[in-house]
């Protein structure tokens, strides 16, 4: 369900469940969170891809481990979701998601919680969960910083889709076209440099602006020992 390659410094994930549109049941991700984990321990590492195999990247949680949930089990399921999310954020190297034709709720929030996010043209971009009687929750939290509060909130109120145009124009994505541009670019990067750069993108997001700069002063004199 999940497929990892390596070129050299670079890895390569797939999603692998083209029968499925790569949708997101407790197997696949618990085996992506595994994976993920892994490669995080790897010194040698310095860029991860991660993308889906077959038609679309990812469309969603599975729905029929979604219909088949109850009180007991839900919140085990969204936190599985959370965990992978949270292994992407917490790799030491900049993770680029290659996005195509559909991006869907759960595929939605893990592309979130990547560094950058490439998408082709056309590709479909959708958390359509108060449609199936459910809030957006858990890494849909990121959509805010990454788009803006209104913008966030008119994917996860209305349900619509929006194409790559309008996910690049919003903020969603950096890119139309493949990643072979930016992995070159990050490729270029200093080893050390990009995974503290990296911590401090974090840092800034999450952190008091006083918290940042003091965190930003530690690491640049750090790099200078």
């Amino acid at each position: 369900m999940v497929d990892v390659e390596r070129e050299g410094p670079v890895a390569r994930i797939f999603l692998n469940r083209p029968e499925k549109a790569n949708a997101l049941n407790s197997p696949a991700l618990e085996e992506l969170r595994r994976a993920l984990r892994e490669l995080a321990a790897d010194g040698s590492l310095r860029t991860v891809i991660l993308g889906g195999r077959g038609r679309t990247f990812c469309g969603g949680a599975d729905r029929e481990e979604l219909k088949a949930l109850t009180a007991e089990t839900a919140g085990a399921f969204v936190t599985l979701i959370h965990d992978v999310c949270q292994a992407i954020r917490d790799l030491p190297v900049p993770v680029v998601a290659r996005l195509h034709g559909a991006v869907i709720g759960a595929g939605l929030e893990i592309a979130a919680a990547c560094d950058l996010r490439i998408a082709a043209e056309g590709t479909r971009f959708a958390m359509p969960e108060v449609r199936l009687g459910i809030p957006s929750v858990v890494e849909a939290a990121l959509l805010p910083r990454l788009m803006g509060s209104g913008r966030a909130a008119w994917l996860v109120l209305t349900g619509e889709a929006i194409d790559a145009r309008r996910a690049l124009e919003w903020g969603l994505i950096e890119e139309i076209g493949d990643e072979q541009a930016v992995l070159g670019h990050l490729l270029a990067g200093d080893r050390e440099a990009l995974r503290m750069q990296k911590q401090l993108l974090q840092i800034w997001d999450e952190a008091p602006l006083a918290t940042s700069v003091t965190a930003s002063i530690e690491r640049f004199a750090r790099l200078h020992k």
